[in-house]
């Protein structure tokens, strides 16, 4: 277990942590947040023994083996599949041991290095390696390529295929969907679910902490508190405590209240109508969860142009591509004001291209592109973040785009986006990936684009930033392209789904749950057509069947199927149980008379009930969900 007793640190002159007392048990995946520079990295830094705490301990089982997902990788020449495989040292050390071995070695120590090989499962090391690198995007020709050939976001993928396939008891991983796509999120979720170690995650993906932590650990104001739960159950259980406490609510009023005039103004308008709904399905999900950001330091809004044009842009009969290369046929259609559509497809599929083509950065190479008198593009992309100037500060570069503005109307637009006071003027090349990725979404505001093109916009961003910009893209008033991995940001700010796939373009009717079932669909069809391809290469001479065997292994199957399918049932049983009594509780806590003062008591009783009730859902479902992983493999075996 990991173990924190009166623990507290600092980086320079600033304390990170103060007194912190908590246990991490064996087993739990715990999801890390906090503002960005509250001391996250530190901790896993500290964990590592990368340097000691000022005052108290920080502990983690002496036999554990910790895993850790390095930031950067040298320009190696050896293949991206070595790469990974040189991750176990220990088995790469047997390995060594057993290709120097001679007539002259130890016959005993041979033998045991043979046992301690078998024992590593040595045998399988460069299937699974392979296999983890397919789950990240890698294609099978890239694996003997050197490191040195690929780019930065592809050998950040490397790092982590390296830091997965380490043998451990403890995994630290720090944004590890950051310059990843939506598949290989999907992908590396399910991963780290059947991960069997202890996991501590830092990321700002809210979908994918709710899918794969069991507890969440928040940092604020130095302090860490370690809640049972997802990520969405923590906001529950912060957004009640700071509710309880009567803590900024007003801010959230203001939101909602914001929300609102916008439905009422504009529902009745045919042009606005869509809009109008996004924004009631944002209303929806408001209730105190915004609560639990209330003490945001980011509260901006992205202003569109006043003139419009209809259609904004029109793609007829376009191939899109790159040189002589075509990755999309025959695209077709208009972007019209308040279109709102987030692009889904596999990676490598064209989603980039698509875009870059609706910005001008890539000509089509067949087809028109046509586009209206006053559109006026937004574009975001990681290169954005590239381009600015080093030199300057961001009060510097608004100043250059509007240089006959005041300097508080640039300073007050600047502190939305969290360059408040002496930020404003400090120098860009000393800033961190997430405050470059916020100058970057500062500039773009400010230049009020008609048509919004945003790749991947949330990149180094922290929750307390991306619940901003999903703010602000609910409110924007005109079109927007979007291509993100942050299933949060899509399912909030867009109206209907393109599919970019098989060199279409095609409007998607499903939604998140309706694709990542596709994906699966699709990866199963490549798996089987692989499968049939090597056997018609390696055809396998068929066996005869021996009916009366048959029939007495799947005997014998069903008698060891028998305990867990009863199990698998009483744990069923247990669920709607526990299911019934928790609608119980929600239904008594959704009656306003319970938050007066004098049902203090009953009230903190009921929350207590909700959280042991949730967290014994949570226990039963995962053991529920184990059994029918054993339930299933036993009856593929």
């Amino acid at each position: 277990m990991i173990s924190l007793r009166n623990l507290s640190y600092y980086r320079g002159d600033q304390q990170l942590v103060k007194d912190a007392n908590l246990t991490i048990n064996a087993g739990w995946k715990v999801g890390f947040v906090g503002h960005n520079g509250t001391g996250k990295s530190s901790l896993f830094a500290l964990l590592l023994g990368e340097f000691l705490p000022d005052a108290g301990d920080a502990m983690v089982a002496k036999e554990w083996r910790i895993a850790h997902m390095a930031q950067e990788v040298e320009a190696l020449e050896q293949s991206a599949l070595d790469y990974v495989l040189d991750g176990d040292t220990a088995l790469r050390s047997i390995e060594q041991n057993l290709a120097t071995a001679d007539e002259h070695t130890d016959p005993m120590q041979l033998a045991h290095w043979h046992e301690a090989f078998d024992s590593m499962h040595g045998y399988s090391a460069m299937p699974k390696a392979q296999a983890l690198l397919a789950g990240l995007g890698f294609k099978q020709n890239q694996l003997t390529q050197p490191v040195q050939s690929f780019s930065g976001g592809w050998r950040i993928r490397l790092n982590l295929a390296r830091t997965l396939y380490q043998p451990s008891e403890l995994l630290l991983l720090d944004e590890p969907t950051n310059h990843i796509d939506l598949e290989t999120v999907l992908w590396l979720q399910e991963f780290l679910k059947a991960y069997s170690g202890t996991l501590l995650l830092i990321s700002h993906d809210r979908d994918f902490l709710d899918a794969v932590c069991s507890h969440t650990l928040h940092i604020h104001q130095q302090q860490l508190t370690l809640y049972t739960g997802n990520y969405s159950s923590f906001e529950r259980q912060r957004a009640e405590r700071l509710a309880l406490e009567q803590s900024m609510y007003v801010k959230q009023q203001a939101q909602r209240a914001h929300l609102e005039d916008f439905v009422r103004r504009f529902r009745a308008k045919a042009t606005k109508a869509k809009q109008a709904q996004s924004r009631l399905k944002a209303l929806e999900r408001m209730p105190m969860v915004h609560l639990a950001h209330a003490d945001s330091p980011f509260s901006f809004s992205l202003p569109a142009s006043d003139k419009l044009s209809s259609p904004l842009m029109t793609l007829k009969f376009a191939d899109l591509g790159h040189g002589d290369k075509t990755v999309l046929s025959k695209v077709n259609f208009s972007l019209l004001p308040g279109m709102r559509i987030g692009l889904l497809g596999p990676n490598g599929a064209g989603k980039s291209t698509l875009i870059k083509t609706l910005t001008g950065e890539l000509r089509q190479l067949t087809g028109k592109r046509l586009v209206g008198d006053h559109l006026t593009i937004g574009y975001f992309s990681q290169h954005q973040t590239e381009a600015l100037d080093a030199q300057a500060s961001p009060l510097l570069h608004l100043q250059r785009l509007s240089p006959d503005s005041k300097e508080q109307v640039h300073r007050d637009f600047l502190g939305g986006f969290g360059f408040a006071g002496d930020a404003a003027l400090a120098t860009v090349g000393n800033f961190s990936g997430g405050e470059k990725a916020r100058l970057a979404l500062a500039l773009l505001a400010w230049q009020r684009p008609n048509l919004l093109l945003l790749d991947e916009p949330t990149n180094h961003l922290d929750l307390d930033m991306r619940e901003a910009l999903v703010v602000a893209l609910q409110e924007f008033a005109g079109a927007m392209v979007l291509v993100s991995h942050d299933r949060h940001l899509l399912s909030s700010c867009v109206d209907e789904f393109w599919l970019v796939a098989d060199g279409q373009v095609q409007p998607y009717d499903g939604d998140l749950e309706d694709y990542a079932d596709w994906l699966k669909q699709r990866q199963s069809q490549e798996k089987a057509l692989a499968n049939t391809q090597a056997q018609q290469e390696n055809p396998k001479t068929e066996l005869k069947v021996d009916k009366k065997q048959d029939r007495k292994e799947a005997a014998e199957q069903r008698e060891r199927l028998r305990p867990l399918k009863q199990q698998s049932q009483k744990l069923e049983k247990e669920m709607d149980k526990l299911s019934a009594e928790l609608t119980q509780v929600e239904a008594l806590l959704a009656d306003a008379a319970i938050y007066e003062a004098e049902q203090k008591t009953q009230l903190q009783q009921a929350l207590q009930q909700q959280g042991a009730l949730k967290n014994r859902l949570t226990e039963v479902e995962e053991q529920w969900l184990e059994l029918q992983d054993a339930i299933e493999a036993m009856s593929l075996s």
